[in-house]
């Protein structure tokens, strides 16, 4: 595959993280097109959804998801320096995207699912956990919440991050995963964030999604990362 598998509408990533079926019909509702990242093949076609295209080295896909989906739909990316998410991301382009399979019970799944917000600042990719929504905030990003709301600010560096519309506000807070974090707020209405730099994650309850994806179709981008030489 050449070019990238583009949509204009969102698209939604499956791995095979054992994603439920709410979480994955939660995702298409604002993200239509699906992609499978290896294994989540077969975790999609379990719950009734037959991928547009799947991506992955296919150590984990089994024959009978290969065979079904068939050539035409299967991107083989042999890089062992990468995870399956990231392989997927790179076949992608869509200005909204929502991952699920992506963590669940290995712990080291869902981190290095993190790494890999933080390594995209540039991208709209959200992480539906089948708890949380999970995403590296952006710039400014203002959400229309309802009031008592969870919101959590989790730091993955030191960071200051302006708010309004916080329980606690956090505009004299220095933010650090060593020190001071901010999970566990809580809305009083609209919210709006404005950290200083791309390493702030923000976790929401998933009834947050709609507001989400308005919120960040507003929302101005980091730059893309500078490749290292």
């Amino acid at each position: 595959m050449n070019t990238r598998f583009a949509k204009h509408d969102g698209i939604t990533l499956v791995g095979g993280g054992a994603p439920s079926l709410a979480s994955l019909q939660r995702a298409l509702s604002v993200a239509p097109h699906l992609v499978a990242a290896d294994g989540g093949a077969d975790a999609a076609l379990a719950l009734g959804h037959r991928p547009d295209l799947a991506v992955g080295d296919f150590d984990s896909i089994s024959d009978a998801a290969r065979a079904l989906l068939g050539p035409e739909r299967l991107h083989h990316d042999p890089d062992q320096m990468t995870t399956d998410f990231d392989k997927v991301l790179a076949a992608v382009d869509a200005p909204l995207i929502v991952g699920v399979g992506f963590s669940g019970a290995r712990l080291d799944h869902t981190l290095a699912a993190m790494s890999t917000l933080a390594q995209n600042p540039h991208r709209r990719i959200v992480l539906d956990t089948g708890e949380d929504l999970c995403l590296l905030c952006p710039p400014r990003l203002s959400l229309d919440l309802a009031p008592r709301s969870r919101v959590s600010l989790y730091p993955l560096a030191r960071v200051h991050c302006g708010s309004s519309g916080l329980q606690w506000p956090t505009d004299a807070l220095v933010l650090d995963p060593l020190g001071q974090i901010g999970t566990s707020n809580a809305a009083t209405g609209p919210v709006t964030l404005t950290p200083e730099g791309p390493s702030l994650l923000l976790l929401l309850p998933i009834d947050a999604l709609e507001a989400l994806r308005d919120g960040l179709a507003a929302a101005p981008s980091w730059p893309a990362p500078v490749p290292a030489r």
